[in-house]
């Protein structure tokens, strides 16, 4: 056997396998931190955007968040049907565009209910006529209000709609390696519903999360524990002196029976934080509820 061969065996064959290079600066998946602050920021503007679709097409709608995911714009692109409605938002300052996607037939139905009509002549996938897009448009603009709105100073430019493409493979909002911040929609409008996304690119709402698990550097470990103890809730109980007894004289404890306790009657009542004494208290009262006058503070552990 060769020294070749020898070093051949055991070793899988690599031939045809695809690496994909990642970069640790740019991680492809949010912090559990990031992913909870943007599914709030989202709920709310998906009730935002039902309440102004509910007043625009006067029909009872429904708007529920699904997901919240960071994929690149290529990935994001891919996962949309061939064919659909992508409004493409500009961003000042940014050369990368926001995408608000949903399905061109649903649209046409949210606008024929919007011109009185029932929503029964809208079910076909087409481009919007020019008056479509007038109303498509207005909609959008309700709809970037209500993102402001929600996300607050998580969108810290201004954002507003550049036009409308039907392919998703040729709507280039972003460059294809870009971080989009992509969110998932059920939108139900009356009998019907649909599916949207709203992409935005990452680099405009990470910055504002802050940084995911920050780390202290220790210096100060002893004031912050103090300060976490000071507010950790404690049980204090007003408790009188226990008396000691047998499992006899408890088993056979009965209604009317007088069980004689320790505990003088010129004596104040202990006052007792998780089981440990800490002060004598006097009985009393603060309006209309029992209170205690602490009248001395010797610590002691029992």
């Amino acid at each position: 056997m060769t020294v070749q061969e020898h070093l051949d065996i055991g070793v899988p064959a690599t031939a045809g396998r695809q690496v994909d290079v990642y970069d640790f600066r740019r991680p492809t998946t949010l912090a559990r931190e990031h992913s909870r602050v943007l599914e709030l920021a989202f709920e709310t503007f998906a009730r935002q955007w039902a309440t102004q679709l509910t007043a625009k097409v006067r029909v009872i709608c429904q708007v529920t968040s699904e997901h919240v995911l960071m994929q690149s714009y290529n990935e994001y692109a891919a996962s949309l049907p061939h064919t659909t409605a992508m409004v493409l938002c500009s961003i000042e300052g940014i050369v990368a565009k926001a995408v608000i996607q949903f399905p061109t037939s649903a649209a046409l139905y949210w606008i024929d209910h919007m011109l009185g009509g029932h929503g029964t002549s809208a079910a076909q996938d087409r481009k919007f006529t020019q008056i479509e897009q007038a109303l498509v448009h207005r909609l959008m603009d309700d709809g970037l209000e209500g993102l402001h709105y929600s996300l607050g100073s998580l969108l810290t430019r201004h954002m507003t709609v550049d036009a409308i493409h039907y392919n998703s493979q040729f709507a280039q909002a972003a460059p294809t390696a870009d971080l989009m911040i992509v969110v998932g929609f059920e939108i139900r409008v009356g009998e019907s519903s649909c599916h949207a996304t709203v992409a935005i690119p990452a680099d405009l709402l990470i910055p504002q999360l802050g940084e995911a698990n920050p780390a202290s550097d220790g210096d100060n470990a002893s004031e912050l524990i103090q300060a976490q103890l000071a507010n950790v809730p404690v049980d204090v109980a007003l408790q009188l002196a226990p008396v000691t007894v047998k499992p006899g004289q408890i088993l056979d404890l009965a209604v009317g029976d007088v069980l004689p306790l320790p505990h003088p009657q010129h004596r104040p009542l202990n006052v007792m934080v998780n089981g440990n004494w800490l002060a004598h208290a006097a009985a009393g009262v603060s309006g209309s509820r029992l209170a205690c006058v602490v009248v001395n503070t010797e610590e002691k552990s029992t």
